[in-house]
């Protein structure tokens, strides 16, 4: 691409494109990363985004690496709709679905409350209960664009990131190892491993590596967990309205335009009408945009301020890890 092409773009554009283009090369160089590694690609996208956080401090890439992390994250999340569909839901039957609402649920109330005993904000345990409870890295994305601004928002995102992939990571190994200590024959390892296991990808390589219908099994309660999205980010936005009325700040819109989205995609999706080449092109570009929007959240930050984090949100994240996981096998146990 020539300096004359660049220069012929709107000036929008042009100022957008060094930023953009720089997260765009972190998130492949971190998508090839995990596929050769094995690990998260959202730690690689978040270590790598940090190691070049040079970038965001002035010059040509900081309003296209604010552009990625902010807008860029809200299409990633809209895009997370056409994962799911409605007959995914109902071919599990109730009982699963009502252990996903009671752990997601249960758990997040439980983050809020603990944290604020521990000294944080309550917001802080619904980003991180959220993410634990829901869909890891993305729900931690996808909270973060719902919550207002405030000057420990970004570093709150990004250890919550950081954390929730780390134990993830563990989960995927470890918790096919529990399962088969406890018994649980393929439909409820699968439930397990799918209401409990923080990222997608995670579950779908621990669900698997046990066998396909526990594979397919994790794969649609995890799912489900996803669709939780939606209702959650409402929560956090009445919260923050609530907040923001209280203090006489500024009251965000009810329902976000992303939330809105990721809802008319489910719908539309459950009917069926858009083909599967689309529906995989959609959630390979949810990936790519979350990958980029996380990259650009590293290249915002600086390491020291990850040094400064301390050990109680390690605490609280690891207590709700464990939380959820006994959660879940209490409740497998009660609707068997």
């Amino acid at each position: 691409m020539t300096a004359l092409s660049i220069a012929a773009w709107p000036a929008r554009s042009r100022t957008l494109f060094p930023g953009v283009l720089a997260c765009a090369v972190v998130a492949a160089a971190s998508t090839f990363l995990s596929q050769h590694y094995g690990a998260p690609v959202m730690l690689f996208a978040l270590i790598l985004g940090m190691a070049m956080n040079f970038l965001s401090v002035d010059g040509a890439c900081k309003p296209g690496i604010e552009f990625t992390a902010r807008q860029v994250l809200r299409w990633g999340v809209a895009l997370l709709g056409l994962r799911i569909t409605a007959a995914q839901v109902v071919a599990l039957g109730w009982h699963p679905v009502l252990l996903v609402v009671l752990s997601v649920v249960l758990t997040i109330g439980v983050s809020m409350v603990v944290a604020k005993l521990m000294g944080f904000q309550s917001l802080f345990g619904l980003l991180s209960g959220g993410a634990t409870a829901i869909c890891g890295a993305s729900a931690a994305l996808a909270l973060a664009a719902a919550l207002p601004s405030h000057p420990q928002k970004e570093r709150a995102t990004l250890f919550t990131v950081v954390g929730v992939s780390a134990l993830s990571t563990f989960a995927m190994i470890a918790y096919p190892m529990i399962a088969h200590a406890l018994g649980l024959d393929e439909r409820a390892a699968g439930i397990f491993l799918g209401a409990t296991i923080h990222d997608v990808a995670q579950v779908v390589g621990a669900g698997y590596s046990m066998s396909k219908e526990t594979g397919d099994i994790a794969t649609l309660v995890k799912l489900m967990r996803v669709a939780m999205l939606l209702p959650v980010i409402v929560f956090a936005v009445m919260c923050t309205r609530a907040a923001g009325k209280g203090e006489g700040g500024p009251r965000p819109p009810l329902l976000p335009w992303f939330a809105v989205a990721f809802a008319l995609l489910v719908a539309v999706n459950s009917t069926g009408w858009i083909p599967k080449v689309l529906t995989d092109a959609g959630s390979d570009c949810s990936r790519w945009f979350l990958v980029a929007a996380i990259a650009g959240i590293g290249m915002k930050t600086q390491l020291r301020d990850l040094a400064t984090v301390g050990l109680k949100p390690v605490v609280l994240m690891l207590g709700e890890t464990v939380f959820l996981a006994i959660l879940a096998i209490a409740l497998i146990r009660w609707t068997s």
